[in-house]
């Protein structure tokens, strides 16, 4: 039904990777737009590719924003120095959409899921706890100097036999001089060991190809949305098809992913089962969803509960995680989910 796997793999990127670049400067346009008027409306998508970014979607905003100085301050924060050719093609939101908005519906259709389990303090699988912190480690490791030869793009990824890591992968971009050797003995030594500790039991994989120098949109066409699983829950349990990066809060693609997670992690805190999987469904323009419904991992239905403690219209759910403030852009890398301090995060009482 959901995550029940002995064995599985999930992964993780950094925040150079080059879809993450774009969804972190989605979200980052976003924050803008929000921080001078948190009534606005956005779905920003952005793409970048060898030398080119074009920042594309529709917004409704009172907000003045520069949206390529932002794209610009974003690329640099990570780490790129290369020039980029930036085209700004953003419209405004459809009043075809905003009909239905405006009274409180939901800003498309969709399904949207949450997840919980107990396995981890994060209330995440396993696989994707360690799957971000060798991500965010790798990253760790290239500013403050430890490995001064690592470039921003980066993997990594676990492999789970009964809630134990047998294999762990990085491909991490690094200088043109340095040696596959060196590469692995640094990795070995500052990212690998004090994730794992002990590595006698999992075998351990460094830049599979042997180099890896060209990266970021040098190597790769970045997309927003493009990495859903890896914002999520490692393609562990279903996922609605719409990505959350570049979108406020009555689009219910990430609102309402928001919300399944808050109450995902809220059955499982306060006994209700030890996995739990919350489901949500919209109707364009439709305050109302048109179903929501829970379930632990032995079947068990909590729906019931879910409704009693529970409002899943859009602007309930933007009051009660306090959406329209400008909080996305730290979102964009390692994960929605699992993060102390974020309102979706927080356990209650039911």
């Amino acid at each position: 039904m959901f995550h029940l796997l002995k064995l599985y793999t999930t992964e993780s990127v950094t925040a150079g990777h080059p879809d993450k670049v774009c969804d972190q400067i989605s979200d980052a346009i976003l924050d803008a737009c929000l921080t001078q008027d948190p009534l606005s409306r956005t779905g920003i998508e952005v793409l970048g590719s060898h030398g080119t970014l074009m920042i594309g979607g529709e917004v409704r905003t009172k907000a003045k924003v520069d949206y390529e100085a932002i794209a610009r301050e974003v690329y640099k924060s990570i780490g790129y120095e290369d020039t980029l050719e930036v085209f700004v093609r953003i419209a405004e939101q459809s009043p075809d959409i905003a009909l239905g908005v405006d009274t409180g519906g939901a800003g498309d259709q969709g399904i949207m899921y949450g997840y919980a389990t107990d396995e981890t303090k994060e209330f995440l699988p396993t696989g994707v706890v360690y799957a971000h912190a060798l991500a965010r480690r790798l990253e760790k490791i290239r500013r403050d100097g430890t490995l001064g030869w690592l470039r921003p793009d980066g993997k990594t990824q676990v492999t789970i036999k009964e809630n134990r890591v047998i294999t762990a992968l990085s491909s991490a971009q690094h200088a043109e001089e340095v040696t596959l050797e060196t590469v692995r003995e640094g990795l070995t030594k500052h990212l690998f060991t004090p994730v794992l500790g002990d590595l006698s039991n999992i075998e351990i994989l460094v830049n599979p190809t042997g180099r890896f120098v060209q990266g970021g949109f040098m190597a790769d066409a970045g997309l927003t949305g493009r990495k859903i699983m890896v914002d999520t829950y490692g393609g562990l349990i279903p996922h609605g098809g719409g990505c959350l990066s570049g979108k406020e809060g009555m689009k219910v693609d990430r609102s309402a992913s928001y919300m399944c997670r808050f109450v995902a992690k809220n059955l499982v805190a306060n006994g209700y089962g030890k996995k739990v999987l919350v489901t949500v469904a919209y109707a364009i323009g439709r305050p109302e969803p048109v179903m929501v419904e829970a379930v632990d991992d032995t079947g068990k239905n909590l729906t019931d509960i879910v409704n009693k403690h529970f409002d899943f219209r859009p602007l309930a759910i933007i009051e009660r995680l306090g959406l329209r403030r400008p909080i996305f852009r730290e979102t964009a890398a390692y994960g929605h989910f699992g993060v102390p301090g974020r309102p979706w995060e927080k356990i209650e009482k039911l």
